[in-house]
């Protein structure tokens, strides 16, 4: 059964570096560094629990949880942003087996854009 959403936190994104390369957009290759957190609301920048980090490319506006394709949309390269993902843009009641996400949970993270194609 369902959990409970961890927050009402709605989407959204802070520019902690704005980039000054190419700008990630929809059906472009995107590059990209991330560290993601559950959401806490007592946490430092409301970052609980970390679950992962590492560097992926994928395609923007296909190929993962539409709130991270959302975040990293209008990025420039060389830059970092804060993604704050509520449940219904992020992982919802399926969350991925034994990544440490339970359902329903609100997710952050921290991507720095390293390349565009």
């Amino acid at each position: 059964m369902p959990t409970a959403p961890s927050s009402n936190v709605q989407f959204s994104t802070t520019d902690l570096r704005v980039g000054t390369g190419a700008t990630a957009t929809t059906g472009r290759a995107a590059s990209v560094r991330y560290t993601g957190w559950i959401y806490s609301s007592s946490g430092t920048d409301n970052k609980g629990t970390q679950f992962d980090s590492g560097s992926f490319s994928f395609t923007v506006g296909s190929g993962v949880i539409q709130g991270f394709s959302m975040g990293v949309n209008g990025m420039q390269v060389g830059g970092i942003r804060r993604i704050v993902i509520p449940p219904n843009l992020g992982y919802g009641n399926n969350p991925p087996p034994n990544s440490g996400i339970r359902a329903n949970e609100t997710l952050i993270f921290e991507v720095e854009l390293l390349a565009v194609q």
